[in-house]
């Protein structure tokens, strides 16, 4: 069922139950009221008819012609009146008797003063009247043919308004319902349009106040990631494809030359060297793409542990040194540590240890005297790392894309590279919620700066 139908039929539903439960209570009321205004009749009539025969001493047969012969339907009340003896001294018409009258009855209504019920679709009243220092019992019985009559026109009335205002509230409803919905046909309408090729589409976000236009908002920015994420993959599919071809087709190029003529020992060892550079750079680059899809986990995929700094820095310098023995890797200290939480953050120790190696390797590749200095600053919220090196620095015009994957500047011609490293190192920092920021003078030398927060 769509949710604008459900709407419809819930809000019928209610105003339904609102109506009906008024209608209850108007019905009922009127009932109740019509009911004790015609028991105050009764007994307001039967009274006159005993004041006319007592005080103005009239004739019972008078009184009874009256009776018979009245037109008015106002005056069909039955009315007897006994002593408290039970003996009858009037009655309207005895012959039809509609009350029958029993000891019973008498002997209630002297002990209760008043007495009202009902016999069928009969009103009685039965009460005590004083006159002259004397009790007497009167009773009257009649049909409210007037009012019963108007109790029935006005239910009739309640249901046929009833029913009328259930398909009133309907139709309303559902207008209400494609009005307040309309935003959201309109956002599916948009929404159709988007595939993988034009995701550069937003749907429209309305007044950006209500809950409909949230959505948007939260679906736009969904799509911006998703874009986000398509033209990475694009940009990573076209790189990489360009990364792979160059050492693949270099290795193809030197094996095939070889082949072609008989050559001594020392030309096959020197092809064999030039085909081994390549296949090293091959799995460099696999390694690189490697760490570059963990480093895009989502944080919840990742293990994540207290880590002390000063400890994985050491790891980091000593991979570095071992895989290339002629470079120097000093680390300082701005000052004593007192607590290991100055130094401890929460994150993933390879990751981070990975992110370290590419910023110490960058430093010894780049500087003529392969060396990289360190130091570790701390405060209470944070840990600050500074990677500093005296090389060939970065120029202005290439210091905005250092972090993008794959982009290499003029250093491509200094030291061999994929342009992976550094946009390894910002997306792994990024996932720790640290920051980097970087500082460079050609010729002078360059300072990465990373900020992490403390445990």
């Amino acid at each position: 069922m769509q949710i604008k139908t459900r709407l419809t039929l819930l809000y019928t539903s209610l105003m339904a139950a609102m109506l009906l439960t008024f209608a209850f209570i108007v019905y009922f009321t009127s009932s109740e009221t019509r009911e004790d205004e015609y028991f105050k009749r009764l007994k307001q009539q039967a009274a006159t008819k005993a004041n006319l025969l007592f005080d103005t001493k009239i004739e019972p047969q008078v009184l009874q012609l009256i009776y018979k012969n009245a037109p008015n339907s106002l005056f069909q009340e039955e009315v007897a009146v006994y002593d408290t003896g039970f003996h009858l001294l009037y009655h309207d018409a005895v012959e039809v008797d509609k009350v029958k009258e029993t000891q019973g009855m008498i002997d209630s209504i002297i002990s209760r003063k008043e007495i009202q019920f009902y016999i069928k679709d009969l009103q009685v009243v039965g009460f005590l009247y004083a006159h002259d220092g004397r009790s007497y019992i009167v009773t009257a019985a009649a049909k409210d043919d007037y009012g019963l009559a108007k109790l029935a026109n006005l239910r009739n009335t309640v249901i046929i308004a009833f029913l009328f205002s259930i398909i009133i509230i309907y139709l309303a409803g559902q207008f209400l319902a494609r009005k307040s919905l309309q935003p959201v046909s309109s956002l599916v309408n948009n929404v159709k349009t988007i595939t993988a090729t034009n995701l550069d589409l937003r749907v429209d976000e309305g007044n950006r106040k209500d809950e409909i236009a949230e959505l948007a908002i939260t679906f736009n920015e969904m799509l911006n990631r998703l874009e986000n994420s398509f033209d990475a993959q694009k940009d990573f599919v076209s790189n990489i494809s360009h990364e792979l071809r160059t050492p693949l087709t270099a290795m193809l190029a030197e094996l095939q030359l070889t082949l072609e003529k008989d050559r001594n020992n020392a030309e096959y060892r020197e092809a064999i060297a030039h085909t081994i550079g390549d296949a090293q750079k091959l799995i460099r680059l696999s390694n690189s793409l490697l760490d570059l899809a963990k480093a895009n986990y989502d944080q919840t995929e990742i293990a994540f542990k207290n880590i002390r700094l000063d400890e994985l820095l050491l790891d980091a310098r000593f991979d570095v040194l071992h895989n290339q023995p002629s470079s120097i890797v000093n680390i300082s200290f701005d000052r004593d540590i007192d607590n290991d939480n100055d130094v401890s953050v929460y994150g993933n120790e390879y990751l981070l240890r990975v992110a370290f190696i590419n910023l110490i390797e960058n430093g010894c590749k780049f500087s003529a005297d392969h060396q990289s200095i360190i130091s570790i600053a701390y405060d209470g919220t944070h840990i600050e790392l500074r990677f500093a090196d005296k090389g060939i620095g970065i120029s202005a015009e290439t210091l905005p894309h250092i972090f993008l994957p794959f982009y290499r500047g003029e250093n491509k011609k200094f030291a061999d590279g994929n342009g992976i490293g550094l946009s390894l190192t910002k997306k792994i920092i990024d996932l720790h919620g640290g920051q980097i920021a970087v500082q460079s003078q050609e010729q002078e030398g360059t300072i990465f700066t990373i900020k992490l927060p403390h445990l």
